[in-house]
């Protein structure tokens, strides 16, 4: 069993906004494109083109169609679900090897691919999916929130945080330490009432998420009858004339 750190020096983490997330899949697109051709680990994918397509990735979009509870307009909520980082990290205490632990400098969670044994159990213990069997390296892996690139000096400072809010290009993804009141993410969280994913599990995830902001009604659904009625009665100037050398054909 892997011990938690009782407190973190940080807590980095990620608020992702569901009223501006539009579902492109960039951020999916950039953690594979990070993990498998720059510093991460590389995710595997076997027949990737074919007729059986096998691929790890650390992050995943799920796509929902969302009615109101008191009617209305539904809407589409794009949900993207990465490892969530989370203080009391089940994942963490069941591992066997301590492959899985939780960094006491930023509260990351990892996982040292050198002592993991692929058993499995990480993934049977966090309730949110966030974890990957990589069937080619067989053995755990996860979202490292791009540990190997927010601290890399050899990137200029804007591209120190993790790939997937780098390419966001809805900005619906924000990156910072919420250990740290005045950050960007604990202003985000506090303005605009951040929740925790499934909080009835108790494991107290670091990442928030925005709500979708409620949408615009409309009162008359009905809006394109006044759209569809004549302008005038009788057409008038050169309307007129034209309409009565039509009827002369």
């Amino acid at each position: 069993m892997t011990l938690l750190p009782e407190t973190t020096e940080k807590k980095l983490g990620l608020v992702i906004d569901l009223d501006t997330c539009v579902g492109c899949h960039a951020c999916v697109t950039a953690c594979k494109g990070w993990n498998t051709e720059n510093y991460g680990a590389p995710l595997s994918d076997t027949d990737a083109y074919g007729g059986d397509p096998v691929g790890t990735f650390l992050n995943r979009i799920h796509s929902y169609e969302v009615e109101p509870k008191g009617g209305g307009c539904s809407q589409t909520v794009h949900f993207p679900k990465s490892c969530l980082h989370c203080e009391d990290a089940p994942c963490v205490t069941v591992c066997p090897t301590g492959a899985s632990y939780k960094r006491t400098e930023d509260g990351i969670v990892l996982v040292n691919e050198d002592a993991c044994i692929g058993c499995g159990l990480c993934a049977w213990a966090c309730p949110y999916g966030a974890r990957e069997m990589d069937p080619t390296a067989g053995v755990m892996k996860k979202c490292t929130l791009c540990v190997d690139r927010i601290y890399n000096d050899n990137l200029p400072e804007e591209d120190r945080v993790p790939a997937c809010v780098r390419t966001c290009p809805a900005g619906a993804r924000h990156f910072g330490d919420f250990a740290d009141p005045d950050s960007n993410v604990s202003k985000l969280v506090a303005e605009r009432g951040g929740i925790d994913l499934m909080p009835e599990q108790g494991t107290k995830p670091v990442n928030k998420y925005l709500p979708p902001r409620p949408k615009d009604q409309l009162q008359d659904m009905d809006v394109l009858t006044p759209l569809l009625e004549p302008v005038a009665e009788e057409p008038k100037g050169f309307l007129a004339w034209l309409d009565k050398r039509l009827e002369a054909l």
